[in-house]
Parts: C-alpha cells; structure tokens; sequence
C-alpha cells in the first residue's frame, strides 16, 4: 500500500479540487473538478500525471471538469454507482463496501446520501484521508437536496466511525459561516468557542481552514454532535433521539 500527496487547488468562489497522488506509481486523481484549466495547470505545474477522476456526487461544481480533463489526459473517471448517469464520462461505477485504487493507494468507498441521492465518499486508510464532498464540511454539512435526516444522520454516522486522526477533505470553504451558525446551537461549547476564534484568525489572512480532522469535528460541529445530551438540551430538545435534533439543526441552519 501508499501513501498520498495531497494538493489542494482554490477555484470558483469557495470550492476545493484536489490532486491526490500516489507516492510509489506516481498515479494521481482528481477529487470533484469543478473546472479543467487551473486543475490541468497546476497538474503541470507539479510534474503529476493525472490518471484518474474521483466523482463523490454529480452536481455541477463537482463533475464540470470531468469531461475536459478525461479528453486531456485519457483518465479513468470513477463515480457513485447510483449517479451512473448523471456524472459526465464515468468508466468505473462504485457504492458502499467497494473498493477503489490509484496506483498503489486504495479507497474504501461509503456510500453516504443525504445532500443527494448517490453521494459517496473515498477513504484513504493509509493516509488518513476522507474526501467527502458535501457530505461533511468542516463545522457543517451539505443541505439536505434530495435526502431525509434520518439519511444524512446515517451517513454522517459512518463518517464518525473513522478514526479521529482522519484528515477531512471536504469541497469547500464554508468553515467561517459554518463557525458563526454553530455558535447559536452550541455556544456552550469550550472547544467550539475557541476553534471559532482560530478559524477568524486564519481566514483574516486568506489561510484555508481546509482540511480539518475528524477529531475537531467530532468535538465541534454541531451536525456530528446531535446524539450529544448537551446540544440536544441546548436547543430545547432535551432526551430527544439524535434524528430530530439532527433535523432541528439543520432546519436552523438552512435559515440562518
């Protein structure tokens, strides 16, 4: 097995794209292309060979690459089984239980709805790497377009079995905003206070807040913590099941 490099390339107004490579092939995946140009480029730049596509979901500023990339380097697209038809030139379709490999390094593949239908994520155990679209931002979640809470709460559910080390890749740079909301539901939360406070500080300088761990998430985001009595009682859902709270929280959020 391998390891990876990861790069992480800015594009759009708040989207990730990353290059992911294999240290022993050299083999190197795109996660989620919005765009082709500043991807090939920075590819380039780098000296990586691009072999693969890894589509986590088929929305637009995910998969708005795929076709201009796979025409300039002959790369292998692999997406969610369940989306076969809505991710532009997938070759390799996979669900939950699969396994999928770039060179050397391989990815457990989570089958994780709930922001859509066919959402899946990648999980590179040797190198402690979650790409996870929109399933899971730092100190946030994707919106619920064609999923239930009870979807979203299982996914996110399997997402906090990994372990805490795991380095959480997600596709965009919603950290500050997500920070703000989460101070409303959770405000008693030392460590939540204090990570808000860092987050200002690297954002007031143009630093990504991107990747977060699993560990911070686990102690801080709101959507990862609603099986937490103490946010439950917070938001005045005190002994209520992790669903509803769950739901409640994203009910606020999406008005906030």
């Amino acid at each position: 097995m391998s390891q990876l490099d990861v790069h992480q390339i800015p594009v759009l107004t708040d989207n990730y794209v990353y290059l992911a490579r294999c240290r022993v092939s050299g083999a190197t995946a795109v996660i989620d292309p919005a765009v082709a140009a500043p991807v090939l480029a920075e590819a380039d730049r780098l000296g990586w060979r691009i072999t693969h596509i890894l589509n986590t979901h088929h929305h637009g500023d995910h998969v708005g690459g795929n076709l201009e990339i796979q025409r300039a380097t002959g790369c292998t697209i692999v997406g969610p089984k369940a989306d076969r038809d809505r991710i532009p030139g997938i070759d390799v379709e996979v669900d939950e239980g699969d396994s999928t490999r770039l060179g050397e390094a391989q990815a457990e593949v989570f089958f994780v709805p709930g922001h859509t239908r066919g959402h899946i994520a990648y999980w590179f155990a040797e190198s402690d790497a979650l790409f996870c679209g929109d399933t899971l931002f730092a100190l946030g979640c994707g919106r619920l377009f064609e999923g239930t809470p009870q979807q979203m709460w299982n996914s996110l559910s399997k997402l906090k079995a990994l372990p805490p080390t795991a380095r959480v890749y997600c596709a965009h740079e919603y950290t500050q905003a997500n920070a703000r909301f989460a101070l409303t539901v959770d405000g008693a939360n030392a460590d939540l206070k204090a990570r808000a406070q860092d987050i200002d500080r690297l954002r007031a300088v143009g630093r990504p807040t991107v990747p977060s761990t699993l560990a911070d998430e686990l102690a801080t985001n709101p959507f990862l913590r609603a099986d937490a009595p103490d946010l439950a009682a917070q938001i005045g859902l005190a002994g209520a099941d992790p669903v509803s709270v769950f739901a409640e929280v994203r009910a606020r959020k999406d008005s906030f």
